[in-house]
């Protein structure tokens, strides 16, 4: 009975976080369709939750490693540690959905994390500074040239011959297009449940292995699924809450585009953050690689004038810098204060 208390606070904080979670990854999922009119905001909710719990469940498998023992040790997922990275977190990221700010879960979660692991000394810093870290800036660089691309040398030239200008055309392949689009907002969703659920199940399923002095790699496998099955449905309840002003800036605010351009945007980033959770396990920013996306359709369309001078631009950009520095600042202070408190195990 005293371990399942001493769990119920991890786990409580795991669930505030995959909310907050839910409420800033439902803008790289769906801001491409609802930009596009093609859904309608009450239907997001329920699809997004349910595309990333089978996401988790199906795919998640490394990249929970990764969070799990691949930046701290996982002797030192302890109830302490992990309590601290998960209410910082989950702290860091409510500060951006109240902004109404799309923010990136997986470097705030792994920064939050990599600060008590540096004030332990036991940081992976080659892990963290030659993989994750890298992956960061290249996704989002190779997102924009492949829209731009495909914006300006697939879009235009079809534009510039008439072919999007068929209108009885257009009328016949209306419901194609809202169903790719629908469906390709799904592969974005499944592709957050690969990578970002594990932000939050990774670091609880080591704790708790810990706590229970449980030495079986079964057992791993075990408690990753229970957590998954805890953590990964607060998704849902996090885009009920926070994910319709994400949704908002992210799809309309930003430019508009046609579903053409949409189903560019979500294809790319769902693929890109896939990838990175399969092959390598790397938690990483699906809100970036997404909006750098969008970035490249709207400079391939309109130039880079028109779009980075836009406020919704600079105000992300600014977010992005600032949201992960507070993360680990914020992590490694309490991680201090736990140490002067006496109830930090080294």
């Amino acid at each position: 009975m005293e371990l399942l208390n001493q769990l119920l606070i991890p786990y409580l904080l795991a669930m505030a976080l995959a909310i907050t979670m839910g409420g800033s990854g439902t803008a790289p999922a769906f801001s491409a369709s609802y930009g596009a009119n093609v859904i309608r905001k009450g239907l997001i909710p329920g699809i997004f939750g349910m595309a990333v719990f089978v996401g988790a469940i199906l795919a998640g498998k490394e990249t929970a490693s990764t969070m799990g023992k691949g930046i701290l040790e996982a002797e030192y997922m302890n109830f302490t540690t992990i309590s601290i990275m998960l209410f910082t977190v989950a702290f860091t990221l409510l500060i951006a959905n109240i902004a109404g700010i799309p923010q990136s879960t997986s470097q705030v979660a792994v920064l939050a994390l990599a600060a008590p692991a540096m004030y332990l000394n036991k940081l992976d810093s080659n892990k963290l500074f030659f993989e994750i870290i890298p992956m960061w800036f290249v996704l989002p660089i190779i997102a924009f040239f492949a829209s731009y691309f495909c914006g300006k040398y697939i879009y235009q030239p079809m534009r510039r011959k008439g072919f999007t200008m068929q209108r009885a055309q257009n009328e016949n392949l209306k419901p194609i297009w809202n169903i790719l689009l629908i469906l390709m907002s799904v592969y974005v969703s499944f592709a957050i449940g690969a990578n970002n659920v594990a932000n939050a199940s990774g670091p609880i399923s080591s704790m708790t292995i810990n706590e229970m002095n449980l030495t079986d790699q079964n057992d791993f496998r075990l408690i990753m699924i229970l957590s998954t099955l805890i953590v990964a449905p607060c998704f849902g309840i996090g885009s009920s809450l926070f994910g319709y002003k994400v949704v908002k800036n992210t799809g309309k605010e930003i430019i508009l585009f046609g579903k053409f351009e949409a189903v560019i945007i979500a294809f790319i980033s769902g693929s890109l953050l896939l990838s990175a959770s399969l092959i390598k396990g790397i938690p990483t920013s699906l809100v970036q690689v997404n909006v750098a996306a969008i970035l490249g359709i709207g400079v391939a369309k309109m130039g880079s004038k028109n779009i980075f001078r836009k406020t919704q631009v600079r105000n992300f950009f600014s977010m992005w810098m600032i949201a992960p520095v507070i993360g680990f600042a914020l992590s490694f202070l309490l991680t201090y204060l736990a140490d002067i408190l006496g109830i930090l195990d080294k």
